[in-house]
């Protein structure tokens, strides 16, 4: 796989433009260990769709195996939404604040400042999710793939999802209709995808902004912890 990632690399370098679901197809082929999907009658054949992830972390298991993994099973091509750079660990900032726009260029993802945002990012954070909201009206057959939490922990487990994340996807919902859970993680020797059924994210009547927030983020929550084993839901 060495030679694909350094590919993919060359391509953001030079400003070329890659397939997410072909380079997804050949990492799964390839990945050094037993892949196991759950759920494929959920996958979805077509948009508009929001899929949401677990941002998994774990030993042996490469952070961009989320993306390019669903990516491999999903038969349309998909943006997803990306942090603009890493905050931690703190030398690969700059790094990543410089390489990870080329990549999002290079596959169409739309880049967006870490979670949760900074205050003097707000503005960007603004810009990003305008940009999204253009791209779903643009695109009636969108599938865009999303990991709400923003970041991981070393356990692996869920963690809360920061405020405003709730709202954005209620944002999204007009354009996106449905959405479609989707767990990872490793069972064993096995990494398991496992595909929820879709469900509509409709707001109960009456509630405050706020509260429409938490309301969301705690079913979007729900809706993923379904997914995965006991030990990786939040506590």
């Amino acid at each position: 796989m060495l030679w694909l990632y350094i590919q993919v690399a060359l391509s953001a370098l030079l400003g070329g433009k890659r397939s997410l679901r072909e380079d997804g197809l050949r990492t799964l082929a390839r990945l050094p260990v037993q892949v196991e999907i759950r759920g494929r009658e959920n996958i979805p054949a077509q948009g508009p769709r929001l899929l949401t992830v677990n941002h998994y972390k774990q030993a042996g298991f490469k952070t961009w195996w989320l993306a390019l993994g669903i990516a491999a099973l999903v038969p349309v091509e998909m943006p997803w939404l990306m942090a603009a750079y890493w905050r931690e660990p703190r030398h690969m900032r700059l790094l990543t604040r410089w390489f990870f726009p080329l990549l999002a260029k290079t596959y169409g993802f739309v880049l967006m400042p870490p979670m949760p945002p900074w205050p003097e990012e707000t503005a960007a954070r603004a810009q990003s999710v305008r940009r999204v909201l253009a791209l779903a009206r643009e695109n009636p057959e969108l599938v865009l793939g999303l990991a709400p939490e923003g970041g991981d922990q070393d356990s692996g487990a869920l963690i809360e999802l920061p405020g405003g994340v709730g709202r954005f996807i209620l944002l999204l919902m007009p354009y996106c209709r449905t959405i479609t859970p989707v767990g990872v993680f490793f069972e064993g020797e096995r990494l398991v995808y496992s595909f929820g059924e879709a469900y509509e994210l409709q707001a109960p009547a009456g509630l405050s902004p706020d509260e429409r927030d938490q309301w969301a983020r705690k079913v979007v929550m729900h809706k993923i912890a379904e997914l995965l084993p006991e030990n990786l839901r939040m506590k």
